[in-house]
C-alpha cells in the first residue's frame, strides 16, 4: 500500500476527527481508510489512533506523529508549488553543448539577451566538436549538425544546413578546378576528421542519386576553425557548411566548386534527452533558436 496515501489518510482522520468524514473528503470507502491506518500502524509498530464505537482519539505517539506528518505534507506542498511556479517562470541551470565553430557564431551571441530576459536562470555553454552524451554527462540540450544516428535521444530540426566544396583562389590557380565529382580524386581534400559524417565521404548528387565520394588528402582536423584556416591558406579543398564560409565566398577569399552536384541540405538539430516533461527553460531556449534560425535575414547577417 502506498506510504504517502497512508500518511495523507492519517492526517485527514486526525484533522477531521472521524474516519467516515475523512473517507468522504477523499472520496473513498471508510473501509479503505481503515485499511490504510492499519497498514501504517503495522509498518511503524505503534498505535496511532484509539477507536471506539463513539469516538476517535490520538495516542501520545499518534499526536507526535501527527505533527511530523503535517510538516512532511506541508513541505511537499511547498515543493510542488515551487516546481509549478517554475513551469510559468523559467529558473534553474541550463547546460548546453554546441559545436565549437557554430556555437561561437550562432549560439553564444544569442545567450546574453536570453539570460537577461530570464534573470532566475543560469547558463553554461560547452563548445566542443566532441559528441557529448546528453544523459550521462547531464546536458539539457546539444546542438548537432548532420544526420542523426542516436535513437536514445530526441532531435528537433532547427534549420537546414547547406554544404559547399570550397577552395582558395590560390589553390585553384595551382591545381585547377574540379569539374566532376570524380575529379576530386586528383585533389588534396582537407577532411574534418571522423566527425560530421565525413568519414562516409563527401556527399554529392550525381545522375539523380546522392553519392558518398571518398576523398583523400594530406591533412585532417577535428576542429572546424582550423580546417577553415587551412582552406583559406590554400592548402586544399574542403567541404564546409555555408554558414561558415558565406562571407569568404561573398568577398572572394574562397570559391565554391561543383555547385551543380550539391547534395540536399542536412539539418541543424537541438538534441534533447526526451521530448516529454521538458523544463520550461529548455523549451524556451529551443524556441528562441528556432525563431532566430527560421528568419532568412539572420543567415545573411551572421
Amino acid at each position: 500500500m502506498d506510504k504517502f496515501k497512508q500518511l495523507q489518510s492519517f492526517v485527514a482522520i486526525a484533522t477531521l476527527g472521524s474516519l467516515s468524514a475523512a473517507a468522504r473528503a477523499e472520496g473513498v470507502a471508510p473501509a479503505m481508510m481503515g485499511r490504510r491506518i492499519n497498514a501504517l500502524e503495522a509498518r511503524l509498530g505503534i498505535k496511532l489512533l484509539l477507536r471506539s464505537t463513539r469516538r476517535l482519539s490520538l495516542t501520545s505517539e499518534g499526536s507526535d506523529f501527527f505533527e511530523e506528518a503535517q510538516r512532511i505534507l506541508r513541505d511537499l506542498n511547498d515543493a510542488e508549488t515551487r516546481i509549478a511556479q517554475g513551469s510559468v517562470k523559467p529558473s534553474g541551470h541550463l547546460r548546453i553543448s554546441a559545436p565549437a565553430g557554430f556555437g561561437r557564431r550562432h549560439v553564444a551571441p544569442l545567450l546574453p539577451d536570453f539570460a537577461t530576459s530570464y534573470p532566475d536562470l543560469t547558463l553554461a555553454l560547452d563548445l566542443s566538436d566532441r559528441l557529448v552524451d546528453l544523459i550521462e554527462e547531464g546536458y539539457d540540450c546539444a546542438i548537432r549538425i548532420g544526420e542523426l544516428d542516436d535513437s536514445q535521444i530526441v532531435g528537433l530540426r532547427l534549420a537546414d544546413n547547406k554544404r559547399v566544396i570550397v577552395a582558395a583562389p590560390s589553390y585553384l590557380g595551382r591545381h585547377g578546378r574540379p569539374n566532376t565529382p570524380d575529379d576530386l580524386a586528383q585533389h588534396n581534400c582537407l577532411s574534418f576528421g571522423s566527425q560530421g559524417n565525413q568519414s562516409k565521404g563527401w556527399l554529392l548528387k550525381q545522375d539523380g542519386l546522392v553519392r558518398a565520394i571518398r576523398v583523400k588528402g594530406n591533412m585532417a582536423c577535428s576542429d572546424g576553425s582550423v580546417l577553415h584556416q587551412w582552406v583559406l591558406a590554400g592548402f586544399g579543398l574542403a567541404w564546409r557548411s555555408l554558414w561558415e564560409v558565406h562571407e569568404d565566398l561573398a568577398c572572394g577569399r574562397l570559391v565554391s566548386v561543383l555547385d551543380e552536384y550539391a547534395a540536399p541540405a542536412n539539418g541543424i538539430f537541438a538534441m534533447l534527452p526526451e521530448r516529454k516533461h521538458l523544463p520550461l527553460r529548455v523549451r524556451l531556449f529551443v524556441e528562441m533558436l528556432r525563431t532566430c534560425y527560421a528568419t532568412p535575414s539572420y543567415w545573411e547577417t551572421h
